[in-house]
Order: structure tokens, then sequence, then C-alpha cells
């Protein structure tokens, strides 16, 4: 368990290397975790694995084990919370803008891909050889 958690560990410095490196808007544990997951699929085309039995595997149950506890992440989230309700009070309407802006867009844009993505799926393969 031990090795297992040291490559998650490993993965996401790597990942906080190349944000603070390459100045990318991006947290350094989503890189980690991007470069840990192609990691996985390249150690699988390497030995002829199925990349799905990775649970099974010793870093398949740290990560079940980490993903267990990660309620636990949120109650110093919820106590900064609750310490700050005043001035989150009277930033209320601009959160709230914020909020509601940002989910219709997202909704748009997750709407858009999924038509975009059904068109160039249904596409005749016959019609792209013209």
């Amino acid at each position: 368990m031990i090795p297992a958690f040291a490559l998650l560990l490993v993965c996401q410095l790597v990942g906080e290397v190349f944000t603070r490196a390459l100045g990318l808007p991006v947290p350094g544990p989503v890189i980690g975790l991007a470069l840990l997951a192609i990691g996985v699929i390249l150690h699988a085309r390497v030995t002829r694995t199925d990349s799905s039995a990775i649970e099974q595997t010793k870093l398949g149950v740290t990560a079940q084990a980490l993903l267990g506890s990660l309620g636990l992440l949120f109650v110093p989230a919820g106590v900064g919370i609750v310490q700050q309700l005043p001035l989150i009070g009277s930033y209320a309407l601009a959160i709230f803008a914020a909020l509601l802006v940002s989910t219709v867009l997202t909704l748009l844009v997750t709407v858009y891909v999924f038509i975009f993505v059904k068109r160039v799926i249904a596409r005749d393969p016959a019609d792209s050889a013209s």
C-alpha cells in the first residue's frame, strides 16, 4: 500500500511541477491524475493486460481506500464556510449570479458538444471519402 500511495503522491508532485513550471491554469493534481491514467494505459498496452483490472492491484486498493475517506476532506471546507458566513452573505448576490451563469454555460456547452459528437459519429464513412 505504501508504494502505491507513493506513486499517487509522485504523480501529484509531477503535476504540480508541470503546472508551476509552465504556468498552466490547471491544478497540479489534475495533471498528475492525467499522467497516472496515461501511465496505466501504457502499462496495460506494454504488458498486454486489461486496464480495467487495476481495481485488484495495490494501486486500485489504495485508491479505493482513499476514496472511502474522501468525505472527511469536506469537513474543513464546511467549517470554513460556516466561519465566513458574514463575508459570504455580503457577496451572496454575486456568488449566486456566478453560480447561475456558470451552470447555464456548462449546460449549453455540454449540449452543443453532445450534438457535435452525435453528428460526427452519425456521418457515413462513404461521405468523408468523397
